[in-house]
C-alpha cells in the first residue's frame, strides 16, 4: 500500500518551489518591461526593482494574493504597469503623502 503524502511532509519543499516560481515570474516580467527602472534606467540589481500600477483601479489581483502562484499569462505586465527602482518608489510615495 502506498503511503499517502501530506502537506506537512512536503512543506519546506513546497515553500521553496513557490518562492522559485515567483522569482521566475518576476524575472520574466522585468525582462518583458525592458529590464530596468522606467524612470532612471537603473538595472544593476533586479531585487531593487518594484512593480507598480499607475492606476490601482486596473489592478485585478495581487501577485501573491492568498498564497497563490499565478501563471505567466495572468502575471504578464500590461500597459499602465511600470517597474521603478527602490529610490524612485520612495520619492514618489513620499511626495504623495
Amino acid at each position: 500500500m502506498a503511503v499517502k503524502r501530506r502537506y506537512q511532509d512536503r512543506r519546506e519543499y513546497m515553500i521553496r518551489a513557490v518562492q522559485k516560481r515567483r522569482k521566475l515570474i518576476k524575472e520574466q516580467a522585468i525582462d518583458h518591461k525592458g529590464g530596468k527602472c522606467e524612470v532612471c534606467g537603473y538595472s544593476r540589481c533586479r531585487d531593487a526593482l518594484e512593480f507598480h500600477h499607475l492606476d490601482d483601479n486596473n489592478k485585478s489581483f495581487g501577485i501573491s494574493e492568498k498564497g497563490y502562484t499565478r501563471s505567466w499569462e495572468k502575471s504578464k505586465p500590461r500597459s499602465g504597469n511600470v517597474y521603478y527602482c527602490a529610490p524612485i518608489v520612495t520619492v514618489n510615495y513620499t511626495a504623495e503623502s
